[in-house]
């Protein structure tokens, strides 16, 4: 892959607000690629600046190698899906798909259209007036509509916000597989995770106009290296901890002394005052009869959240200020515990992500 967009030090005011800070970012030809955040963090700010609706206070923008610096939004290669669709209901299906082409008549429109329909699933339906249509079906003819017009960039806001749960789940798995298909990049601007973590090739976290890391999804949760990106990429408990060495030996609250691993820790180590993250899924609790060669400690559950596939337990620890959250498979023969009952919590120090003090 290489470099289709560049962005050097794009910064973007709206009076006294400063909305991107000192953005650099390349993306690549045919990545999917997301940016995640909060409300407010500057993503979607960042999107209209990629795609021309929005100008730039300072810095550069480059699409393929060429300066966007005065170029409009319909004559950059690009195509926006917004959050809406912003489908037309009094026009049909095909018409809606068709309106980007009005100025094109070099096209074969009808042709265009049936390709078009038929690489988002939605062959056939040409003829079917907008108002009536799914939630997924308008997203997927507001696909069809940008991807009509064979875009380099296809720029997705939120594009899936709308939908039920178990359809946007399924329109995450469809719009990976057309990416792939088509083979152009694609930029999504999400606030889930859970969405950013499945769909994409990188990730960029955003915080307050800035990206706060940039890496793949994997990296991203394993390796956050910050508490700030650790608190936003799932969940994450966090234990208090003092570095003592350079071999990266830590004394953390409750669990004791740890040496951990080069790569669960951010380049140049500090030594002094720091904290440890550690996912719930890499703890678990000892049910009956259950034995292991792992380190443990004694606990008692606090809260219970049973999501059926799932159920979330809040231990507390001595000398752990706050309980620990840990997610536990519903096994077959695997009773839930209830409030009260006494536990044993297992841990392992190759869990363990070191990260800064301060967010």
């Amino acid at each position: 892959m290489t470099g289709l967009i560049q962005l050097n030090g794009v910064n973007k005011y709206y009076g006294d607000y400063h909305a991107l800070r000192d953005i650099d970012l390349t993306i690549n030809e045919g990545e999917f690629f997301s940016l995640l955040g909060p409300s407010g963090c500057g993503k979607t700010t960042l999107l209209r600046t990629i795609a021309g609706f929005e100008g730039v206070s300072g810095g550069v923008v480059m699409i393929g190698g060429r300066d966007m610096a005065g170029v409009p939004a319909n004559q950059r290669p690009t195509n926006m899906v917004f959050q809406s669709y912003a489908i037309f209901p009094h026009l049909t299906v095909a018409e809606n798909v068709a309106f980007g082409l009005r100025k094109r008549p070099d096209i074969d429109k009808s042709t265009a259209v049936d390709a078009a329909l038929d690489m988002v699933g939605l062959s056939g339906f040409g003829h079917r007036v907008a108002h009536a249509l799914s939630g997924g079906q308008r997203q997927r003819v507001a696909l069809a509509r940008a991807l009509i017009l064979k875009p380099q960039v296809l720029l997705l806001d939120e594009p899936l916000s709308a939908l039920d749960k178990k359809m946007r789940e399924q329109m995450q798995v469809e719009l990976m597989r057309l990416q792939r298909h088509i083979g152009i990049t694609f930029i999504l601007v999400t606030h889930d995770q859970e969405e950013a973590l499945v769909m994409s090739d990188r990730i960029a976290v955003m915080f307050d106009g800035k990206i706060g890391q940039m890496d793949d999804p994997e990296t991203l949760y394993r390796r956050p290296k910050t508490r700030l990106v650790a608190e936003f990429i799932g969940k994450m408990n966090f234990l208090d901890a003092m570095v003592k060495d350079a071999d990266i030996t830590v004394d953390v609250q409750g669990l004791g002394t740890c040496v951990i691993a080069p790569e669960q820790a951010p380049s140049g180590v500090t030594l002094g005052a720091g904290a440890v993250g550690i996912r719930p899924e890499t703890l678990a609790i000892l049910f009956d009869g259950e034995t292991t060669d792992r380190e443990t400690i004694q606990g008692t559950v606090a809260e219970v959240v049973y999501y059926g596939d799932m159920t979330y337990y809040d231990v507390t620890i001595a000398g752990i200020a706050t309980p620990l959250n840990i997610a536990m498979k519903n096994l077959i023969g695997r009773p839930v515990l209830d409030v009260g009952d006494a536990t044993t919590v297992v841990w392992d120090a190759r869990s363990l992500v070191l990260l800064p003090a301060a967010a």
